[in-house]
């Protein structure tokens, strides 16, 4: 595949593993973040990757990663919806409420029918939005290694040419592609977050992935 340019808007554990994965894989890396403190030690381990504003970041980027809070996400579309124009954009954020899980289960600020997603791709409306890597804790999403093979990534996106781009990243980083077709897949694939941070909250269990198993 071809190496593009990576832009990723954000700084926290999602962005830096992903970032620290696109670099493995050889690509060139722009991190963006508001307060280029919180990348100091990710710079220092790893001297090639560029950090920056997010204008910077969704500039820099030819693929667009976006990776921060469900909460924060749509202001900063907002603010860089036209660098993103054009762009595939993997949307790794979940509506996730500032609110504590009740009996593992954490709540969520958008309805069954409607998506984040959605809302984002409504806020950027030239950028070609993925859903893709909201379904793993940071710790496995590059090149997992699990029993019972390859776990399985779950998409969505109006653009099937966004689409292949994002599978090429997933065959890449070691995952079997699921597309679950048009944006309105992501109603679906979202609320799985949930699902997957039930044992983590009930019993410390994080080390896991979801797997679709076909006759």
């Amino acid at each position: 595949m071809t190496l593009k340019k990576i832009g990723i808007l954000g700084s926290g554990e999602v962005a830096q593993s992903l970032g620290e994965g696109f670099l493995k894989h050889g690509f060139q890396v722009t991190l963006g973040t508001r307060d280029a403190k919180k990348l100091a030690d990710f710079k220092r381990e790893h001297a090639a990757v560029h950090v920056g504003s997010f204008e910077d970041a969704a500039k820099f980027g030819e693929l667009i990663v976006l990776a921060v809070k469900g909460t924060a996400a749509e202001a900063l579309v907002k603010s860089v919806a036209q660098a993103l124009s054009g762009k595939t954009v993997l949307d790794t954020t979940n509506p996730i409420a500032d609110a504590p899980p009740v009996n593992g289960v954490l709540k969520c600020f958008t309805t069954l029918d409607e998506s984040l997603m959605e809302r984002l791709q409504r806020l950027a409306p030239a950028a070609n939005f993925v859903k893709a890597f909201n379904t793993v804790g940071n710790t496995l999403m590059v090149n997992p290694v699990l029993p019972g093979g390859k776990p399985s990534m779950f998409i969505a996106g109006n653009s099937e040419k966004a689409k292949k781009e994002a599978k090429e990243i997933l065959d890449l980083f070691g995952w079997e592609t699921v597309d679950m077709g048009a944006i309105e897949g992501s109603r679906a694939i979202e609320p799985l977050c949930v699902l997957w941070c039930i044992p983590g909250f009930l019993r410390n269990e994080w080390s896991h992935a979801f797997k679709l198993v076909k006759a």
